[in-house]
């Protein structure tokens, strides 16, 4: 279910949502669009609509409603009630895909941490137990503490609990970043819209293994590898040199903020890095808007100032007409141009390019501190 609210990035088709649903291993059965000036405070679509959804969902044989938008836990609430059937927004289905997808330790902290915060607000919706109130030690017939309060305070001191275990982490992970400052090794961060190909990117690369689907969402930890550089000039001392290359997750739009915060420590191997590989899926219509998606991201995370090289993937699936005239280029992103390529990750196609491209701009970035004779200023 989709609520047209007026705004640019509307998917009319619910195409991203029926994805992230097929990649949660749910199957989407049909599919509903609205026009509102304003949600409904009650219900968020209104009573018309919601009778309609009932009705679809009953001829469809329907087990579960997903709207794209993110639902108030009274409007979850009203609506589970009017349809008798679960109604969950597009922040749970993230949750949940990045809950079946998390791999390393960090990784499930972070994802728990993030389902923790959305469970707090949600008591009230989920367990009608919950409302009635218990006695409380040594109190006969007293009002006690109410149920859900003490489910609520069980729920902030896992929060707590899973925060600290996060500090921890954290800090391995900086003592790591500090080890590569002091080997002066210059850092790269894959990032991107999700499924914009960036892990198939990263194993092209680097030769790596890392998990690679065409589907939303398939990689959540961050993997580093090695990649040596080899400059055909040979010309300006960078005839060899290893950079670090890291494959992070990728963006979507409405991220859900708990999210962000939660993912804090593995975003920040963006905003550490001394260049951004933006790769950008070049097939799919919908790619400026995710561009801007993923410069808000960046933004949010204070790597909106690392420098960028955009990698426009997939060529390969363009029609003819659509391909670019040059494999290199130069594309503006909020007023400023970035060096753009054109490479197809899975043939193969434009890599070399990539790879001097990146030489350059290694080489560049590493020629001020070369350059300047000792004692000069």
């Amino acid at each position: 279910m989709g609520v047209d609210l007026g705004l640019p990035h509307f998917d009319a088709e619910l195409e991203e949502l029926g994805q992230l649903a097929q990649t949660a291993g749910m199957e989407p059965v049909a599919r509903v669009t609205a026009r509102r000036k304003a949600p409904d405070a009650a219900l968020f679509v209104g009573r018309g609509k919601a009778d309609e959804i009932k009705q679809l969902a009953e001829e469809t044989g329907a087990s579960e409603i997903l709207f794209d938008q993110a639902l108030s836990p009274a409007q979850q609430r009203n609506l589970e009630r009017h349809m008798g059937l679960p109604v969950n927004d597009r922040t749970l289905l993230i949750l949940e895909i990045f809950a079946q997808r998390a791999r390393s330790h960090e990784g499930k902290l972070q994802v728990e941490l993030a389902r923790l915060q959305y469970l707090s607000t949600r008591l009230v919706r989920r367990w009608s137990h919950l409302e009635r109130q218990t006695g409380g030690a040594g109190v006969r017939g007293g009002p006690g503490e109410k149920q859900i309060e003490l489910d609520r305070r069980m729920i902030d001191d896992a929060i707590k609990r899973t925060r600290e275990r996060l500090v921890k982490v954290k800090k391995q992970r900086a003592t790591q970043r500090r080890q590569r400052e002091r080997r002066d090794t210059f850092s790269i961060s894959l990032v991107g819209y999700t499924n914009a190909g960036k892990s198939t990117l990263f194993n092209a690369l680097v030769k790596a293994r890392a998990y690679a689907a065409n589907q939303l969402f398939a990689t959540l930890d961050t993997t580093t590898r090695q990649l040596f550089l080899q400059d055909e000039a040979a010309g300006n001392g960078m005839a060899g040199r290893s950079v670090s290359l890291s494959d992070t997750v990728g963006f979507i739009r409405d991220l859900p903020h708990g999210l962000i915060d939660a993912f804090q420590a593995t975003l920040h191997e963006a905003a550490d890095a001394d260049l951004l590989l933006h790769v950008v899926d070049a097939a799919n219509p919908h790619h400026p808007e995710q561009i801007a998606e993923v410069q808000r991201v960046l933004h949010e995370i204070g790597a909106a100032e690392v420098p960028q090289l955009l990698v426009f993937n997939k060529i390969d699936a363009l029609e003819p007409a659509q391909r670019p005239r040059q494999p290199v280029d130069h594309f503006e992103v909020e007023g400023v141009q970035h060096p753009r390529v054109f490479v197809s990750s899975q043939t193969g196609e434009g890599l070399p390019q990539l790879r001097r491209e990146l030489t350059r701009i290694v080489a560049e970035a590493s020629r001020p501190a070369e350059a300047v004779p000792p004692g000069s200023s």
